[in-house]
């Protein structure tokens, strides 16, 4: 734990109170998305290295314009002290070296390439040398888990390969990026599939499929899934249903939630987590006399309310800032034999670091110690952001690395959030150094933790970080998805490097992803202001419905 007068060195410093165009793809002679630059650097790297960038290639319909622009000193610069743990990341990469590819090399700059199906790329690596003992599946999932077409080509293609059979866990990662594609017809088909192979489909399959419909709005179809659950070889049980009741919550259906409940509930033997799973609903949607009822119910069925329920009511008034309500509940827990939990303190203290009031955030601390309530990491990450939000990042720091003494390993949210940090005020080698750390203590990057590393790299135009970053996600099997190919069009734009920022537009496109409006139009006001004419008429091509840039007078 923290020590007190850590506590109270923190409290006395604290302040007072749409369509796309896929016929209109064939008009660019698209490239492979692998590029090779060579740039001359001071950095200590061998003379037979190159960097390989992640980059994907300037479409020709940009780099043939003459935009005047020139590469700037920032594009080459890496920190001095991060040079050696940059050059020496391994890269995929593109032309022959001295050391031989490997096969996950050569099968990824396969998967890289544009296709318009699955079915070509199942063409593309049946006429490859490669067989599916030379490389890992679930990787290669993993890696392209974000560009549907390339994953599922490869698991058609795996599946085709003698002496191969697909595990039950590949096949409801398949269903998940499927899902998440919302090519829930393919989804289907592939369930059917799996029913017919006999034990695939468990309880997590129907988890991941009633989710992503959910997700998708697309909440009666997520409902009959549960009905037909038993002819798909799975019981229809309390576990079920909650997973249900779950999905349609997170996916803001509660009211649909309800429907399912009423139904199910005199068929089913429910439990606590059952009626939480509402209270959660009702009140994330501020309908917190609804949640109440639940409540109510919960108790005439003979379920006593819970930490957990009570939460779920914090978290409500907390959102609203009414911390006078949240003093109510936390009394009425306590009245009902309910100690709060570390869950309980954290939502508590980030909605008040949040409201500003960081010295009633630290408070919250000195109420877990008299409650022998021990603080975890998520507490250790909020108390992290909610000083660093305030703009101490000294005590950020020191809290960081006392979780350590304290025995509390730092996890991928807890450096997500010392990253972010950083680089949202700037603290370029400090950012790099934690994610360096992070790889030293064999704690697994997300997306979450590129996302704000990717975009200081747009602002600062530091191009050849953005590579080593990019390849960076590639060799961790991060992919990358819509939110982050917005933020590097967006942030390229931004810093004026179009001729980058039309690349990336032109590979999210052809993966399928369809860009926001807003972000077209960004693009295609940037380039006109360029005089990029023709570039802005292929963007145009690619997703049709971009409005002109208005005319100022």
């Amino acid at each position: 734990m923290l020590r007190k007068h850590q506590i109270l060195s923190l409290a006395s410093s604290s302040n007072p109170q749409r369509n796309i165009n896929v016929n209109s793809l064939k008009l660019f002679g698209f490239s492979p998305l692998f590029t090779s630059t060579s740039t001359s650097t001071n950095l200590s790297a061998s003379p037979d290295s190159s960097l390989t960038s992640e980059l994907p290639d300037i479409p020709s319909w940009v780099s043939k314009q003459n935009t005047g622009t020139q590469p700037s000193g920032d594009d080459d610069f890496v920190i001095p002290s991060l040079a050696t743990w940059i050059e020496n990341h391994p890269k995929v990469r593109l032309f022959p070296t001295k050391k031989p590819e490997t096969p996950v090399e050569k099968i990824t700059k396969i998967l890289k390439c544009p296709y318009p199906s699955p079915e070509i790329v199942v063409q593309a690596l049946n006429a490859s040398d490669l067989s599916v003992s030379d490389v890992s599946v679930d990787q290669l999932l993993k890696r392209f888990s974000n560009s549907w077409i390339s994953a599922y080509g490869v698991f058609i293609w795996a599946k085709t390969q003698s002496g191969y059979t697909h595990t039950p866990e590949l096949y409801n990662f398949m269903v998940d990026v499927l899902g998440k594609a919302k090519m829930f017809d393919l989804l289907l088909d592939l369930i059917e599939e799996m029913k017919q192979l006999k034990g695939y489909i468990n309880l997590d399959t129907i988890f991941k499929v009633m989710r992503r419909l959910a997700n998708a709005r697309r909440f009666s179809e997520a409902i009959e899934v549960f009905r037909r659950i038993e002819e798909l070889g799975v019981e229809k049980d309390v576990m079920a249903l909650n997973g249900l009741l779950d999905a349609l919550v997170k996916g803001d259906g509660v009211e649909h939630a309800c429907e399912a409940f009423v139904e199910l509930k005199e068929c089913i033997p429910l439990n606590s987590n059952t009626f939480n799973i509402l209270v959660h609903g009702f009140c994330k949607a501020r309908r917190l006399s609804d949640a109440r009822k639940i409540l109510n119910e919960m108790n005439e069925q003979g379920f006593q309310p819970c930490t957990v329920s009570f939460t779920c009511f914090i978290e409500a008034y907390c959102r609203e800032k009414d911390f006078r309500n949240v003093d109510a509940i936390l009394d009425e827990m306590k009245e009902k034999g309910c100690r709060p939990n570390a869950v309980t303190y954290t939502i508590i203290m980030h909605a008040r670091g949040k409201a500003g009031e960081i010295g009633k955030a630290l408070e919250v601390y000195e109420m877990m110690k008299k409650d022998s309530c021990l603080p975890d990491s998520s507490f250790y990450g909020s108390l992290i952001f909610i000083l660093s939000k305030a703009g101490r990042l000294k005590d950020a720091d020191e809290i960081f690395e006392d979780m350590v003494k304290q025995g509390v390993k730092p996890n991928a949210l807890t450096y997500n959030t010392m990253i972010s940090s950083s680089c949202g005020h700037s603290l370029e080698e400090k950012a790099l150094k934690l994610l360096k750390r992070m790889e030293e203590d064999s704690c697994k990057p997300n997306i979450s933790t590129y996302a704000p590393l990717l975009k200081m790299c747009c602002r600062k135009k530091r191009m050849k970080v953005l590579n080593f970053l990019l390849s960076h996600m590639l060799n961790n099997d991060v992919s990358i998805d819509h939110t982050t190919y917005t933020l590097l069009v967006r942030g390229l734009c931004n810093s004026g490097k179009l001729e980058q920022a039309c690349a990336f537009f032109e590979e999210m496109v052809l993966k399928g992803m369809i860009p926001k409006g807003s972000i077209c139009t960004m693009l295609v006001e940037k380039l006109e202001k360029e005089d990029m004419i023709e570039a802005k008429q292929k963007v145009q091509e690619l997703v049709p419905n971009v409005q002109e840039p208005k005319i100022t007078v």
